[in-house]
């Protein structure tokens, strides 16, 4: 199986989880939430969209989303057939759960430009987050569509997938999104998946399944530590460990042995 090399961050792609640099570099055109800020002044009326649209990126790497969206705003004022003002508008809505408003930019973006595949993608994001994972599912598939080399797609298909219940298709989704980046899903945080599964259970099934996903990767320190979370939310069919294919590799390593010998006490939930 391709490993490629460590890439750095997501949106959500995570993601719905991407990271910023020291650096504050250009902020992805994906997803991550904070609670907004209101710290700029007014954008100015001589500015050209460049500019609006450069110091709406900066605002929103700033987490100061509510001054975002104002040169956002400012900024389709002055072409109101941008795309990719209408994807970055609707992200900085998103990021301060305004869903009705990040899901009729996010259909803007997509009315203007039908291959937009983030812009699907964040639709998707919009349906999750709201509950609706069925429709979810839905863009996340369409951008595959247009997209198919976005480990992020796949990743946030697995998670809506895995919220419905069925383990199977998120186990493909997620088995896909590693196939093309082996570090997405460290790059997402793991309470945007756990969020949506209240119950011990499905979270202790999720890390068995990651477990079971990394070790047939041969990525074994990420198996061992889904494996011991599985271990921590009392996973029922643990045993399973034992005689699963995929983990043929893992058992080899010394650390499974300790691991499973040590039987870390399942924490109450």
């Amino acid at each position: 199986m391709r490993y490629p090399t460590l890439l750095l961050v997501l949106l959500l792609a995570s993601s719905l989880a991407p990271c910023l640099h020291a650096q504050t570099p250009p902020p992805s055109d994906r997803v991550q939430i904070s609670p907004p800020l209101r710290r700029a002044d007014a954008p100015p009326a001589t500015a050209t969209v460049e500019e609006l649209e450069a110091r709406a990126d900066e605002l929103r790497s700033e987490k100061a989303y509510l001054d975002a969206l104002d040169y956002y705003r400012a900024a389709l004022a002055k072409t109101p057939d941008s795309s990719k003002l209408y994807n970055k508008a609707g992200i900085t809505e998103l990021l301060t759960q305004r869903y009705h408003d990040a899901k009729k930019d996010f259909e803007r973006a997509i009315k203007l430009d039908p291959q937009y595949a983030d812009a699907y993608n964040n639709l998707g994001v919009v349906y999750y987050s709201t509950k609706n994972y069925g429709k979810a599912i839905k863009f996340y598939r369409k951008a595959i569509q247009i997209r198919a080399d976005a480990a992020s797609y796949y990743s946030n298909m697995g998670a809506a997938y895995f919220s419905k219940k069925d383990f199977e298709n998120a186990i493909f989704s997620y088995n896909h999104a590693l196939e093309i980046d082996p570090d997405v899903l460290e790059r997402t945080s793991r309470a945007g998946v756990t969020a949506q599964l209240p119950s011990p259970e499905d979270r202790a099934h999720y890390d068995y399944v990651m477990a079971k996903l990394y070790a047939k990767m041969d990525v074994n320190d990420r198996s061992l530590e889904h494996l011991r979370r599985a271990l921590e939310e009392g996973y029922k069919d643990i045993n399973n460990v034992y005689t699963d294919a995929a983990f043929a590799q893992l058992r080899k390593d010394p650390r499974f042995a300790e691991l499973m010998a040590s039987r870390p006490q399942a924490i109450p939930n």
